[in-house]
């Protein structure tokens, strides 16, 4: 975990322009998400991309992207995960060797995990007090639990309170995602 940095958009816009051209126009959208999208919020030093498609086609996404290096993850989790109670089909890459560290996440554009991205940054963005919160409970649990398996299992409840004021938040003001 480090403090946030602000050379973190300009990786992603390099790498958000890799991807798209990569995906030959398939991109509806290229996303940063996650912690690093988040200023003043610490993270890991991993960007986050989340590359909004139609839909995922294993057989045409992997090989776009493995032309340019990025490596499929091959673990389940890296294919399905739950979001607003649905399963939700999802790609998972890894850059290429030696390149700067990233999780590049195929999802549908129209699916809620796309939108949970998108409102856990667009939240975390809005709300000071809540990023500090999150930036504080993340710092002392990186600390105290070194193991990445073990963080991942105590971070998800706690994912969970906040999204639940994220979307206290949404219903607010009206944020709906954009470009979709």
């Amino acid at each position: 975990m480090v403090e946030y940095r602000p050379e973190w958009p300009a990786e992603f816009e390099r790498l958000a322009g890799r991807l798209e051209e990569s995906l030959e126009g398939l991109a509806v959208a290229v996303d940063h998400v996650g912690s690093t999208s988040v200023p003043g919020l610490p993270a890991k030093d991993c960007i986050d991309v989340q590359v909004r498609m139609s839909s995922i086609d294993e057989a045409r996404d992997i090989p776009l992207l493995a032309a340019i290096g990025f490596r499929c993850r091959p673990e389940p989790w890296n294919r399905m995960e739950v979001s607003a109670g649905q399963h939700c089909r999802k790609l998972v890459f890894a850059p290429p060797i030696g390149a700067r560290r990233c999780n590049v996440h195929l999802r549908e554009s129209t699916g809620p995990n796309a939108r949970f991205a998108l409102l856990f940054r667009d939240y975390l963005r809005a709300d000071e007090t809540a990023r500090r919160a999150w930036g504080a409970f993340k710092q002392r649990l990186a600390v105290n639990v070194p193991d990445l398996a073990d963080y991942g299992q105590i971070k998800a409840p706690a994912t969970e309170v906040l999204m639940a004021g994220a979307e206290r938040w949404a219903a607010a003001i009206g944020w709906q995602v954009e470009g979709a």
